[in-house]
């Protein structure tokens, strides 16, 4: 079987996990260099601009993600059906870039920042045994 054969059944049947992961497009250079990642899943609320096609140069904030598709929808980025009805266009994820991000999900954010994620906040014990001295007993009674 053909390499290219082989790799489109691949990606036709990965599961859901590694088919959300290939939703993802490169950073923009000020968020390379912040993050020192290249790369990013997109999700909904990031800021995009188009580098490639038809509504290239064109910027706008992530509508929809679409697994299946491997695409995403941008806010403002329509076309028009010839009985004027408007439906959004689904762009491919490897033709935009990220020029902002949606910084709500404090686990994104942790491993962007390449620290440890963590469900919950840490606390550090604290051990606070009191001994009482007999002198202290004595005054109580």
């Amino acid at each position: 079987m053909k390499p290219t054969k082989m790799r489109n059944q691949m990606i036709y049947r990965a599961s859901q996990a590694t088919k959300s992961k290939q939703v993802s497009s490169p950073l923009s250079k000020d968020l390379k260099n912040k993050y020192s990642k290249n790369s990013v899943r997109v999700v909904e609320g990031d800021t995009v601009k188009i580098v490639r096609g038809e509504f290239k140069g064109v910027d706008g904030k992530v509508a929809e993600v679409s697994i299946q598709k491997n695409s995403i929808a941008i806010e403002g980025v329509k076309k028009e059906k010839t009985k004027g009805d408007k439906f959004d266009v689904y762009i491919h994820s490897s033709n935009v870039i990220v020029t902002g991000l949606n910084t709500s999900d404090k686990w994104r954010m942790a491993k962007l920042e390449g620290k440890k994620p963590s469900s919950k906040p840490k606390e550090t014990p604290t051990k606070e045994t009191k001994v009482e001295k007999p002198e202290e007993k004595e005054a109580k009674e």
